[in-house]
């Protein structure tokens, strides 16, 4: 990703697009009863909130009413279409794991089976997004948490071991497969790039012609087996994408604000919510989902980054954009073409 001179000025950047994950599937209502929503009609009154604060991505997840995280599709199915009903601009990206929650206390944290995982390109009402994660890895997410992040929760008290010994299962069978199936529903695949490594491989994919699509994705800066926190980290992944990406950044607890700041600065996209910090920067209180939403707005304004609705979302997101060719797909997302008679795959025609 190129800067240029004024790259840094907000005339010359997209309109910010927030994205919530306000449903912060790692944690119990007890946890944080005053934000953490158990009904399906306080889940979807939650994506209310979230968009009337200036979100306009809702990052969904489910949970049943005793409180744990859903696996089940018919409970998505009912959330996308409250959701869709309510704020029927907000784009809808559905977390690709479902619900890595342990099912009972001390339970392995984990991501369901592939099979499980691929009927999301089935949901009915189809979600605008699915995130997408490449290559497995390590997904420790407590490696950046301090003890005070957790102390006092479910996280501290039952679960840290769980979460700490998580790994996201993503080969290449997998990728493949759910990315085509995606694609054929009409559902964006929204990356979730751990490294340049992750990186590289959608731009392989791309080159072979599995996927036919706009490079949307999130960098994950939450240590553990994924990038870390700081702005080398970050610079060198932005010296290795294209322009034209649409990139969210995303960390977790107290490295959110600073790792949001420098993204926003840079003309990049923004994610906060209760699935990644719970804390004020000082650690005095918990903050809300929609709390976190209205200061990113307050900080755009000082940027002088008007924030994107939903509509303008979808436009910079490119919602229902594919490509007919492998040429198509790599000059839109700003890579240079495939060499004339080398070998991409067995996929390229």
């Amino acid at each position: 990703m190129n800067f240029l001179d004024g790259s840094l000025f907000p005339e010359n950047q997209d309109k910010l697009v927030i994205t919530a994950a306000p449903y912060g599937p790692e944690w119990l209502p007890s946890d944080y009863p005053e934000d953490i929503p158990v009904t399906m009609q306080d889940q979807i009154q939650k994506a209310v909130d979230c968009y009337e604060a200036g979100a306009s991505v809702l990052h969904l997840h489910v949970r049943e009413l005793d409180g744990r995280g859903s696996k089940h599709l018919s409970k998505f199915n009912e959330l996308i279409a409250g959701v869709r009903e309510a704020v029927p601009e907000m784009v809808i990206q559905v977390g690709g794991s479902i619900s890595f929650a342990p099912p009972e206390d001390g339970d392995a944290a984990k991501w369901l089976e592939d099979d499980t995982r691929h009927m999301l390109a089935e949901l009915d009402p189809k979600p605008d997004q699915v995130t997408v994660t490449v290559n497995t890895t390590q997904m420790n997410v407590t490696e950046q948490m301090d003890a005070r992040d957790y102390a006092g929760t479910s996280m501290g008290n039952e679960t840290y071991e769980a979460y700490r010994e998580m790994i996201v299962p993503s080969g290449p069978e997998f990728i493949e497969e759910h990315i085509k199936r995606l694609s054929n529903a009409g559902i964006q695949s929204a990356f979730q790039f751990y490294n340049i490594n992750s990186y590289e491989t959608v731009e392989r994919l791309m080159r072979r012609g599995v996927y036919k699509g706009p490079l949307v994705c999130n960098w994950v800066a939450i240590g553990g087996g994924m990038d870390q926190p700081h702005i080398y980290s970050m610079a060198n992944f932005l010296r290795a994408i294209p322009d034209g990406t649409m990139l969210t950044v995303e960390s977790s607890m107290l490295n959110v604000l600073p790792i949001n700041m420098m993204g926003m600065a840079m003309g990049l996209h923004v994610r906060c919510g209760i699935e990644d910090n719970l804390w004020a920067q000082d650690r005095s209180h918990k903050v809300t989902t929609v709390e976190q939403i209205q200061q990113l707005v307050r900080i755009a304004k000082e940027f002088g980054r008007p924030v994107a609705n939903g509509q303008e979302a979808r436009e910079i997101l490119k919602i229902g954009v594919f490509y007919d060719t492998v040429e198509e797909t790599l000059a839109a997302n700003g890579f240079a073409p495939n060499p004339k008679g080398g070998t991409q795959g067995f996929l390229r025609k």
